[in-house]
């Protein structure tokens, strides 16, 4: 699978994790940045990291900062992508098999690596049910394209 990866200065040690573990699960990595722990805004970040799984360069995105709520926030501006903080294994495995999650938003300050790790295997490995949930994520795409008509008709 090839998975976008981003993070801020307070995301990037975690990241460098993440990106190692992905890379050793056969995965293939498109590292967005940062690079270093200097402090850089998170919405640079999660804006290359959600464009990629927009225009499908990437089937996946993983974000990290502070919270993983403004790198959320963000990601969540694109067409089709479905981002959401998740705080433990439940979370991580229902954004997948309810909300066909495809931009994982993850907590550098509030979750132990083995905790990520174990929420990344159930995130990555973890199918859409489809059903009624696929009617509900139709739903969703329909709003994002009558948005953006809308924008459109504006202009």
């Amino acid at each position: 699978m090839r998975i976008a990866i981003g993070s801020d200065h307070r995301g990037f040690h975690l990241k460098e994790k993440v990106a190692a573990l992905l890379r050793e699960k056969g995965h293939e990595v498109k590292d967005a940045g940062t690079t270093a722990t200097e402090s850089v805004d998170y919405p640079d970040f999660a804006a290359e990291v959600a464009q990629q799984v927009s225009n499908t360069d990437a089937e996946r995105g993983i974000l990290i900062c502070g919270s993983g709520i403004g790198m959320a926030i963000t990601a969540n501006k694109f067409p089709g992508v479905r981002a959401a903080p998740c705080t433990d294994e439940i979370t991580a495995e229902i954004s997948r098999r309810h909300n066909d999650l495809n931009v994982l938003c993850l907590s550098a300050d509030m979750l132990s690596p083995r905790s990520v790790e174990r929420m990344i295997e159930l995130w990555i490995n973890t199918q859409f049910e489809g059903g009624r949930h696929s009617r509900r994520i139709e739903k969703i795409h329909q709003i994002e394209e009558n948005l953006t008509s809308d924008d459109a008709a504006a202009t």
